[in-house]
């Protein structure tokens, strides 16, 4: 297993960053170009939700079965844990935090990653990917009118 994390600052309030980006929508938006996903719901996730989904790399590898099971959802502690799993991974945990730091506030991210063989692989995706989830996640900030 190996432990891939991610801290990325963002001059708005934590809980204006936390409800801006805690929803399926802005997860397919901060997505888009990296995995295209098949069945994703709407909304907020929820604490003890079990989403059965269909994931392509980059939009253009075949899909593939995935699924999320949302371990804990707070709104208050602004806290998700995720367990995952699917596309060749065993085990994907995510743990995701949106914290203040007095000037704005910080995502932390924290994912565990099990893929036998190709973990060292998918770890070097997934470091990827969170550091490539900034811009559109800037860009999303920006819309909402939280950025100028």
């Amino acid at each position: 297993m190996i432990t891939v994390r991610n801290t990325i600052d963002y001059p708005v309030a934590a809980d204006d960053l936390w409800e801006a980006t805690m929803a399926y929508s802005a997860l397919d938006r901060v997505m888009q170009g990296k995995v295209a996903f098949r069945g994703l719901p709407e909304g907020r996730p929820f604490q003890g939700q079990v989403i059965d989904l269909q994931v392509s790399l980059f939009g253009i590898l075949p899909w593939q079965a995935y699924r999320i099971e949302m371990v804990e959802f707070s709104e208050t502690q602004r806290l998700m844990r995720s367990s995952e799993g699917g596309a060749g991974v065993t085990a994907w945990r995510h743990t995701s935090r949106v914290v203040d730091t007095g000037s704005g506030s910080q995502i932390v991210d924290k994912i565990e990653i099990e893929a036998g063989w190709r973990t060292p692989f998918v770890a070097l995706f997934a470091k990827w990917m969170y550091r490539a989830r900034h811009k559109p996640r800037v860009a999303l900030l920006r819309e909402k009118g939280l950025l100028s």
